[in-house]
């Protein structure tokens, strides 16, 4: 059974446009096609790169220790969550002109090099190709594509760098400017996407 992967990183639930999006569109896709659905949510805590992580990422896997294991367990965890999913919903928030602190951690424990990249003698390979990802993008006043939007070209290159290129954005961002049709716009196009 295919398998979808479904990335909350709003700190809110009540209240979260971005969560109720989400469950639109994994309910959607769903209705498409049957899929086993994984969720993470970030409000419940992602570790940060700290220097055991660092040591044991950079020794080489035959050498870890348990130490090593043990500190790396989480990313390992998340990269897998990753790894095996077709379809990747990310419910992502703009906070302060930026991602969630929480959001940012999970992508550093996920973008690792021989695990989800490599490096070529062209250049970086992303190894997670062949995935499809839906970005549920909000914000209050940062619209999507404005010169004060930093985080959808970051995230574009990001997913690319790791061989997600197949990327939809669902644009609900600047809703204290119109919530209504900021809403129903995403709305319709989870409809039409999925």
């Amino acid at each position: 059974m295919a398998q979808l992967l479904r990335v909350d990183a709003s700190m809110r639930h009540a209240g979260s446009h971005s969560r109720v999006l989400a469950d639109r569109l994994v309910d959607k896709i769903n209705k498409k096609q049957s899929l086993s659905v994984i969720k993470r949510d970030l409000s419940e805590g992602v570790p940060m790169v700290d220097e055991a992580w660092i040591a044991a990422n950079f020794t080489p896997s035959e050498e870890r220790s348990s130490e090593h294991h043990a500190a790396l367990a989480t990313s390992d965890a998340l990269v897998e969550e990753l790894r095996a999913s077709d379809v990747i919903v990310i419910a992502l928030p703009i906070y302060n002109f930026g991602v969630p602190a929480a959001f940012k951690a999970w992508i550093d424990m996920v973008t690792r090099a021989k695990e989800t990249f490599e490096y070529t003698a062209t250049g970086p390979q992303g190894l997670l190709s062949g995935k499809t990802a839906y970005v549920i993008m909000t914000s209050g006043g940062t619209a999507l594509g404005s010169p004060i939007d930093f985080v959808s070209p970051w995230l574009k290159h990001v997913l690319a760098f790791v061989g997600i290129e197949n990327l939809q954005i669902i644009d609900a961002s600047a809703v204290l400017f119109d919530e209504a049709g900021v809403l129903a716009r995403a709305q319709a196009q989870i409809d039409e996407l999925a």
